[in-house]
């Protein structure tokens, strides 16, 4: 059984990656909208699958320990940025900002003694540094691209066939 703390902390990540999947959302239109960035357009669609995957498996484990999930209302996100290198950098900030919520929730099972839940965390620990080494990645191959348009084609299909991992 959750305690109601944990339960809220955990409500509280269930909006968190709510708000990741609506993030990466809105930066999938808004690439859909750059002409020939399907690429990464590819990308943050199935990142934002992704996220919404990572919030359903987090309701699922409320409801499963006794808890009661609660459904977010969620703010409208960002919806355009200066460029490709500026959306990628967002996105980074992003997954910093998770990998620091999941990094309190681990805090908080330990304090609380809640093994189950904090064996359950340890999966989203170790999806966070995946994910955010993939973002420092992408990262720092668009800061070797910097202007060059041709470097951005090859990053661009190259994200075509990047296959997600969480």
């Amino acid at each position: 059984m959750l305690s109601k703390t944990i339960e809220s902390a955990l409500n509280d990540q269930v909006k968190m990656e709510a708000e990741s999947s609506q993030a990466y959302l809105a930066m999938a239109s808004w690439a859909e909208n750059q002409a020939g960035l399907d690429g990464v357009t590819a990308f943050f669609y199935r990142h934002s699958e992704e996220e919404r995957e990572h919030m359903l498996k987090l309701i699922h484990f409320i409801n499963e320990r006794g808890g009661t999930a609660e459904i977010p209302a969620l703010a409208q996100p960002r919806k355009s940025f200066a460029n490709v290198q500026e959306a990628f950098k967002t996105l980074y900030e992003h997954e910093l900002k998770v990998s620091d919520s999941i990094n309190q929730l681990v805090d908080l099972a330990l304090a609380e003694k809640d093994y189950a839940t904090h064996n359950f965390l340890q999966w989203y620990v170790t999806e966070q540094m995946e994910e955010e080494k993939l973002a420092r990645d992408l990262n720092d191959k668009l800061e070797l691209i910097g202007q060059d348009k041709s470097g951005l084609y090859l990053f661009d299909r190259d994200l075509m066939g990047l296959k997600p991992h969480g």
